[in-house]
């Protein structure tokens, strides 16, 4: 017997509904639905929390095979959770590229380097997207921190996605305006990005 088979067994054996149910395991109806029509196995903690409310043990709940592809997906899922981190305190650590002094400013004969909040020789235009486009980054970047915390899988793929082509757009405007410092390191941030999902999806495939 399949675990979606005798996890049903067992909730209809106490009388239970699925929306019961998932209070009892603090889990949403949604999820109990899932697990009871075989897409989906419950992670470990919530695994737990059923073999403790039916008084079964884990061995008893999931075959030798079903335990393995559990392991293998939880081991997944932590990977890609480790990734999604890396790759959204990349996108939050382009503040640096606001307050470090790497853009040129021409000042009489010499030419100065200065942060985003001392340049002056370019328009309120010019000034207004650059901070646009470090904002919009890093908004990405915090957004896809808070959606792994709360484990909002969908979102954060999206915000990931995102990312990428914001990433792609600031490389090309900063270096229409030539600045070198500035397009060289979200070049590297976008490289390291595209890296870490190439590695996703290299894990997905295994």
């Amino acid at each position: 017997m399949e675990f979606n088979e005798k996890l049903q067994r067992l909730r209809i054996g106490k009388n239970l509904t699925q929306e019961q149910l998932a209070k009892q395991l603090y889990v949403s109806r949604t999820a109990v639905s899932k697990w009871e029509s075989g897409k989906g196995y419950p992670n470990i903690e919530s695994l737990k929390c059923i073999s403790k409310f039916f008084s079964i043990t884990i061995d008893e709940l999931l075959s030798s095979e079903e335990l393995i592809n559990l392991a293998e997906t939880e081991n997944y899922s932590n990977i890609k959770r480790i990734y999604n981190i890396i790759s959204g305190m990349i996108d939050v650590l382009v503040v640096g590229l606001i307050v470090l002094p790497i853009y040129g400013e021409s000042r009489g004969n010499s030419v100065y380097h200065v942060n985003l909040l001392s340049i002056t020789h370019l328009s309120k235009i010019d000034i207004g997207i650059y901070w646009v486009v470090y904002l919009l980054i890093i908004g990405l970047g915090i957004a896809r921190l808070a959606f792994v915390l709360f484990d909002k899988e969908r979102l954060c793929n999206i915000t990931s996605k995102v990312s990428i082509v914001t990433g792609a757009i600031a490389i090309c405007l900063f270096a229409a305006a030539r600045e070198p410092y500035a397009t060289i390191l979200l070049f590297l941030f976008f490289v390291v990005k595209i890296f870490l999902l190439l590695k996703q999806s290299g894990i997905k495939r295994k």
